[in-house]
């Protein structure tokens, strides 16, 4: 039986793995995608043709207003990809994982069908389109990260494995932008997109829970169409009962118990949570360095076609680069996760020894992630700052690094340090929340091909500098604060 409930896991893990690198983040592949739309001559219409300037100039001058247009969807999409989190994560919390996979499914098919069927004339639905894929995205993500309660101490390592699948999936689009220049038209690739959604129904009812997977784990935990359906609902409310008391007895010792009650439920509200300096610093530090992706991303192809000055060989090849190292963001993300494990493990090894508590030592196995994440990030946003072309290839690498770590990271912080049945409103909320500050984008991206004629290279050393502001006094204040009050 037990061999059964190990190998029902493990299929859980791949096929969550799977959805996740083949479906959830396609958005950041974003760059690819648009090469393909401008070769299809979408929003065309807005290029305006100046006979003074040189033939490979006249597509950076010209068309300005179409690459703000593309712009603007990217900005409206991963806006949405953030602010959605929260209501998502409402759903996901109080309708469990079968409605909100079935929601998923529902949005990411309808968006897939309809840029299928996009053309030219009808561009404009992209608009529709995009937000919606991503929000079907992040459902697939959100509902996948329980699955790590399922590996008990390697729950770290496997909610950072996911996030960076996620970063991954980005990789889609340039399989797509491939596949186009052999002549495989956007259409049939878009429609295979959709008929996977057979597989997302399938693997939601046979290797996903119809509620949430607890944590701590009961023994006696089931779930699937595999697990006998009379029992289930029993060991399902045996396991929630187990997972309250579980959860408890970890929060509270004895003495804590017999205190107010009232107090120990406000120190675990929702409310509590939100406006604790914890997760307020938290949420200061991930939209920084976020926003500065999300810029990077949404720009890209106009930066690279600046500095190749024109030559759409050289950024074709250069988009290829970027996305093929988007793909190894799942290859990075997990080390993340290893490390916040190790140094979880060997914290609590000392608290009997130290008298400190198992929530204070898991919050000092953040503190290497959170630090090593912001490096990572400003040495991204260095290179990002010298305008030659070929630097750019250190420049993706580096994004990659940091934009795998830093996601991960943000979900296991959030894991370790509030109550685990606020995960999914508190995950949603600080990326809603952060989505309000990536609405900068394009005021930012609008300023560079007005006022700054073309040149983004100004704006990257401004933000630079912001990058090690946030290092200084977010990298170094979230851990001590951290520490400093309980959940």
């Amino acid at each position: 039986m037990a061999g059964q409930g190990l190998s029902l896991h493990v299929a859980t893990l791949l096929t969550g793995l799977l959805e996740c690198l083949g479906f959830a983040g396609v958005l950041f592949g974003w760059a690819s995608l648009v090469f393909v739309f401008k070769t299809e001559h979408y929003f065309k219409e807005l290029c305006e043709p100046n006979a003074g300037l040189l033939s490979n100039a006249t597509e950076q001058a010209d068309c300005k207003g179409q690459d703000e247009r593309f712009s603007l969807i990217f900005t409206l999409a991963s806006f949405m990809n953030n602010f959605m989190t929260f209501p998502t994560g409402y759903i996901f919390d109080r309708f469990k994982t079968t409605v909100a996979r079935l929601i998923a499914i529902f949005f990411y098919t309808s968006a897939t069908l309809i840029i299928a069927f996009t053309s030219v004339d009808s561009a404009l639905l992209l608009f529709l389109a995009m937000p919606t894929l991503t929000v079907g995205g992040i459902l697939f993500l959100i509902t996948n990260l329980q699955i790590g309660n399922l590996f008990g101490k390697h729950r770290s390592t496997i909610i950072t494995l996911y996030n960076g699948a996620f970063d991954s999936s980005s990789a889609v689009f340039l399989i797509i932008k491939l596949l186009y220049e052999q002549g495989i038209s956007i259409r049939a690739s878009f429609l295979f997109l959709s008929a996977c959604s057979v597989w997302h129904v399938g693997r939601t009812f046979l290797l996903m829970p119809r509620g949430h997977i607890p944590y701590p784990l009961p023994p006696t935990y089931s779930y699937g169409l595999c697990s006998e359906f009379g029992t289930r609902k029993e060991e399902k409310k045996t396991a929630e009962c187990e997972n309250v008391e579980l959860q408890s007895k970890e929060v509270f010792s004895p003495k804590e118990e017999s205190q107010d009650p009232g107090q120990q439920h406000e120190l675990r509200s929702f409310q509590s949570c939100v406006l604790s300096r914890r997760f307020i610093w938290h949420f200061i530090w991930l939209s920084v360095i976020q926003l500065w992706h999300y810029l990077f991303i949404g720009t890209l192809n106009s930066l690279l076609t600046n500095l190749a000055g024109g030559d759409r060989v050289q950024v074709s090849a250069y988009i290829n680069a970027f996305a093929i190292t988007q793909f190894f963001g799942v290859l990075c993300a997990p080390w993340n996760g290893l490390l916040m494990d190790y140094l979880k493990q060997k914290y609590q090894k000392k608290t009997g020894k130290t008298g400190t508590s198992a929530s204070a030592a898991a919050l000092c196995s953040a503190v290497p992630s959170l630090a090593l994440t912001s490096l990572l990030c400003l040495g991204f946003a260095l290179c990002a700052s010298v305008p030659v072309l070929s630097l750019q290839y250190a420049t993706f690498i580096l994004q990659v690094v940091s934009r795998s770590f830093l996601y991960g990271g943000n979900a296991a912080f959030l894991t370790l340090a509030f109550p685990s049945e606020h995960f999914g409103k508190l995950f949603g909320l600080v990326m809603a929340l952060s989505a309000i500050v990536s609405l900068l984008q394009f005021p930012i991206f609008t300023l560079i091909k007005g006022p700054l004629q073309n040149d983004p290279f100004y704006q990257s050393m401004q933000k630079t500098k912001c990058t090690e502001m946030s290092i200084t006094g977010v990298g170094l204040t979230i851990p001590s604060g951290a520490l400093g009050e309980e959940s």
